[in-house]
């Protein structure tokens, strides 16, 4: 048995699947978490009566294990160690990191023996190989850093200005619960991890030879997030730094940090017209202590931050994000959840009657009865007006 903070949200996700004939797939950055939720769902098979014995743990990122190169190698392992009397629960942390493994995942899915549960940290390879070879034998399970609510469970802390602001200078990677919150020790962590994503992740998987300007790249992204911009943007950016980049380089390396889950892209999408636009979008990142770990932690990106924090929950609910565009004015957050569609402008504060004018008149401007929401962190709100809701972040945070 494992003693962990359990992250309740994800667990009750999986219980419905549990024993059922799909190959459970955990997917996520590097040190969200992703290997506790395996060992919590461990935890659980034992609680109901899963002996020990019947539970394979495979964990890529620990040297015992080095010897599973392929899915030879895999399948050999496992029916080494196999059951024939009961029923087994393979757990394979990590699973991109054997070849082929798609191959020996079928091969389980097959045999009513075993019952699979594993994660990855590249969500293209995941995708493309588990499609073609398991076209609806699997399903999928996002697993994202900590949210304000778990960040407060997992620093026992309680909710206020103080600890939102330190959740957002410092981020949500789980194992930060282990060090102290200052400043040098954070990001000294942080640092290995984003070496870590950067150079097993992409540089090694795509033999990328150009890591200056992928480095480069990161920080521009860092440093530009919430705002609108384009491979062409970027490309002539670094052009000025004497850096030549074609537009095309510029995409196919922001797809591989997309695929590492190190930032998300948000497209901008037209309200009046219901199309989305070709070029000019967003990007936001995945944690924010790894992005101020890049850039630095500087206060007035303060509204770039909280727009970033409102995103990141968002898709965390599951919800689809676009950008909204209607007449040339922008929303910022348009979501949409199966029937649930709604409208969110983010704000730091509304501090003068020309701000709110511009957060609410942009929302009134859009032609349908979905709530429509301004997020601010101002203690004292303003009164529903024309049904458009005005909450605080905090309280947005903790719903």
């Amino acid at each position: 048995m494992y003693d962990l903070i359990h992250r309740e949200k994800y667990i009750d996700q999986v219980l419905p699947f549990i024993h059922k004939d799909l190959i459970k797939v955990f997917i996520g950055q590097r040190r969200v978490g992703k290997s506790y939720i395996l060992k919590q769902l461990m935890n659980h098979l034992i609680k109901v009566g899963i002996e020990q014995e019947q539970i394979i743990f495979i964990d890529k990122e620990k040297y015992e294990f080095d010897e599973v190169k392929n899915y030879h190698d895999l399948i050999e392992f496992v029916q080494n160690r196999k059951n024939t009397n009961k029923r087994q629960y393979l757990f394979i942390d990590e699973v991109q990191e054997i070849e082929k493994f798609e191959l020996a995942l079928r091969e389980f899915n097959s045999d009513p023996h075993y019952d699979v549960y594993c994660t990855g940290s590249n969500a293209n390879i995941l995708s493309t190989e588990l499609a073609t070879r398991l076209s609806g034998r699997y399903i999928e399970f996002n697993i994202y850093p900590l949210s304000y609510i778990e960040f407060l469970k997992f620093h026992k802390l309680d909710k206020s200005n103080e600890s939102l602001a330190s959740y957002y200078h410092f981020g949500g990677l789980p194992y930060l619960i282990h060090l102290d919150l200052q400043e040098d020790i954070v990001n000294e962590y942080k640092r290995s991890v984003i070496n870590s994503i950067i150079l097993k992740d992409i540089v090694s998987r795509h033999s990328i030879r150009n890591t200056n300007f992928l480095q480069r790249l990161i920080l521009f992204l860092a440093d530009n997030i919430g705002q609108i911009t384009s491979a062409k943007k970027i490309s002539d950016f670094l052009k000025s730094q004497n850096m030549k980049i074609s537009p095309s380089v510029v995409l196919n390396y922001i797809d591989y940090l997309c695929e590492v889950f190190l930032i998300y892209k948000v497209k901008r999408y037209d309200i009046v017209g219901k199309r989305v636009f070709e070029i000019g979008e967003k990007y936001y990142f995945n944690d924010l202590g790894l992005r101020n770990s890049l850039v630095g932690f500087k206060g007035n990106d303060i509204s770039k931050l909280l727009e970033n924090l409102v995103f990141n929950k968002l898709l965390s609910d599951g919800y689809e994000v676009h950008v909204g565009n209607i007449n040339h004015l922008e929303i910022d957050f348009i979501c949409k959840k199966g029937s649930d569609l709604k409208y969110i402008q983010v704000v730091y504060l509304l501090n003068d009657d020309k701000v709110v004018e511009r957060e609410f008149s942009n929302l009134e401007k859009i032609p349908d009865n979905y709530e429509k929401i301004v997020l601010s962190m101002d203690p004292i709100l303003i009164e529903n007006r024309n049904g458009i809701k005005h909450l605080n972040i905090i309280d947005f945070l903790v719903i």
